[in-house]
């Protein structure tokens, strides 16, 4: 669970949030919307401890492991592609290294063979020895073949970068999975095939994306970003969608009503409110008047209200 208490953060003089009060439980997805330089990524960044709120709180409890789709696709140059894979899970990755570098000692200690034991504990309680066969199978769903799990990441096109670094967020069952436009780059098998892992996916899911066909498939819910506001609905991003036009229609059904209504008091105590005999319809009329308002249109950052995104 991911809870957010009272989030205030500003960058650069700018107010982006004010006083978000969230929480992110297991077993759900949810699609955080917003215009470009809404603060999605941001928001993500917050989550993930990158960056320090102004002020409030982010709240992960320590037994937590959270992994969070990269976004710099040549840190991993040096790294095979399935050690990249594997740094998903970075105890596990380090507990490798460190076993596998005292097996290469010409001579182990006795204090070597101790500590082999220990880490050899250590790298089974985390599934170690599935750890090849994981990675492949999320690689090969990605559309990677097992061909290249010893090649250097340098060796590989962008597209197929973005695929393994996707592949390392999902790797090791982590708790939370925060995915900044993991669609960016995939076609459509490798979408579809990511849609049906995060549909069997246990934890909590936080997704950043403009692919609407995406967010429909795999939210349970929707964060909305605007001018500041952090909303979040239950429901996919249509559900949203039609949920915010209606609310848009509804709102503007019962301001054209209260204003023809206004309209006809004013004109009534205009028209009788020296009239002794109307003095008292007058009053009570004038009381009802001061009721009645207009409600304002929620102000959105949006310049069209729904944009529709196909996949090449």
């Amino acid at each position: 669970m991911i809870t957010v208490s009272d989030l205030t953060f500003q960058f650069g003089g700018q107010l982006l949030f004010k006083d978000v009060d969230l929480k992110f439980t297991p077993g759900n997805c949810y699609g955080i919307i917003g215009a470009n330089g809404a603060g999605k990524s941001t928001f993500l960044k917050l989550l993930c401890g990158e960056l320090e709120p102004t002020h409030g709180s982010v709240t992960i409890p320590d037994t937590v492991r959270m992994s969070v789709l990269k976004q710099d696709h040549f840190a991993y140059d040096s790294f095979t592609v399935l050690d990249t894979v594997i740094q998903g899970n970075m105890k596990l990755y380090e507990i490798m290294k460190e076993k596998d570098a005292i097996y290469a000692k010409d001579e182990m200690t006795d204090e070597d063979g101790m500590r082999a034991s220990e880490l050899e504990g250590e790298f089974a309680e985390l599934n170690g020895w599935e750890a090849e066969s994981d990675a492949s199978k999320l690689l090969q769903g990605l559309g990677i073949p097992d061909s290249v799990l010893y090649d250097s990441m340098s060796t590989l096109r962008e597209s197929e970068k973005v695929k393994v670094l996707l592949a390392q967020a999902l790797f090791g069952n982590p708790d939370i999975i925060l995915l900044d436009e993991p669609t960016n780059g995939l076609d459509i098998n490798a979408v579809t095939w990511l849609e049906d892992f995060l549909a069997d996916y246990f934890g909590t899911v936080l997704v950043v994306s403009h692919d609407r066909h995406f967010l429909n498939n795999v939210c349970t819910n929707i964060v909305d970003i605007d001018y500041g506001v952090i909303k979040m609905y239950v429901g996919n991003y249509e559900f949203w969608y039609e949920s915010s036009q209606l609310m848009q229609r509804l709102i503007k059904q019962q301001n054209k009503k209260n204003e023809d209504k206004i309209k006809e008091l004013q004109t009534f105590i205009s028209r009788f409110s020296a009239n002794k005999s109307k003095s008292r319809q007058a009053t009570s009329r004038r009381k009802l008047l001061d009721k009645l308002t207009v409600e304002e249109m929620p102000a959105s950052s949006r310049r069209y209200p729904f944009i529709g995104f196909e996949m090449d």
